[in-house]
């Protein structure tokens, strides 16, 4: 009889389950999680894969509805505030959060940093104009909070398309790092794009790509440094996304192309239709 060693440990098939979960394609979360839960066969061993839901979420930058027919909000690190509270830095509001379910409760008044929010509001007026006109279905939050005599801003776009008919899902994320004294002057921006995309029509390809951009800008008040910002943001983001493009297009016909053969090892195409006459069995034998 085989010896297939030592059974796994309980511990061990969470980790393998918490790895599946956390790298789950976007738009795909709840088929990956109906099959971990298969495979582990143990719903209290699921449970302890909450930390995991909440990481996926704030990581994907997953928009959820505060109220029905309202603009998203962003489910992300800067917005979380305790346990399983978020708060939305425009409605000022926090709220209850159920990462599996992905449902909203328990909304309230929450108190914006008050140095902030002057920096903070018209930062978001002019980067809404921006994520409109270029996302069509895209979610922004802009959070704020005062640091010593500093200013942080924190600019977070989510914009995805998923196409499980066409056998594709995608999601774009940018998140925008503004460092600035509270009486304005120089400020420093650093950007981080993500973009991530699956396809799985007749095979299983994943597109996941990054890039850091940094910039110094000199802003006196949250309206112009809001314009700037939309201007600097535009230009990136609209290269990247360009450059992206342009390597798909080109690795379609190289590195695609190298996955595959173009004909069979006989150097003829099968005849598809009569594929159920071919007698393999016999071949093989001869």
């Amino acid at each position: 009889m085989a010896d297939y060693g030592e059974p796994i440990a309980d511990s061990e098939k969470v980790e393998i389950a918490t790895n599946f979960i956390k790298h789950a394609p976007p738009g795909e979360f709840n088929e990956v999680f109906n099959d971990v839960r298969i495979l582990l066969n143990n719903d209290n061993l699921l449970k302890e894969q909450a930390s995991a839901f909440a990481q996926y979420n704030t990581e994907q930058f997953l928009p959820a509805e505060l109220n029905e027919g309202e603009t998203n909000v962003l489910i992300t690190k800067h917005g979380h505030v305790s346990g399983s509270t978020f708060y939305d830095p425009k409605s000022h509001k926090q709220f209850n959060f159920d990462h599996l379910r992905k449902k909203v409760s328990d909304i309230e008044d929450y108190s914006p940093d008050s140095a902030a929010e002057s920096w903070r509001e018209p930062v978001d007026t002019a980067l809404r104009t921006y994520c409109k006109q270029h996302y069509p279905h895209g979610s922004m939050s802009v959070y704020g909070k005062s640091e010593g005599s500093d200013i942080k801003l924190v600019v977070c776009i989510e914009d995805h398309q998923f196409e499980p008919k066409n056998f594709w899902n995608g999601r774009w994320r940018s998140e925008w790092t503004i460092t600035f004294p509270s009486s304005g002057g120089s400020v420093k921006v650093t950007g981080l794009f993500k973009v991530q995309v699956h396809y799985y029509e007749d095979g299983n390809v994943q597109l996941v790509s990054h890039k850091d951009v940094e910039h110094d800008i000199d802003a006196n008040d949250g309206e112009s440094m809001g314009k700037k910002l939309a201007s600097i943001i535009e230009n990136d983001e609209s290269e990247y996304q360009q450059a992206i493009g342009e390597n798909y297009h080109a690795m379609s016909g190289t590195t695609f192309k190298a996955l595959r053969r173009a004909l069979p090892v006989t150097r003829s195409l099968i005849d598809w239709n009569k594929i159920v006459s071919y007698k393999l069995g016999s071949e093989l034998q001869k």
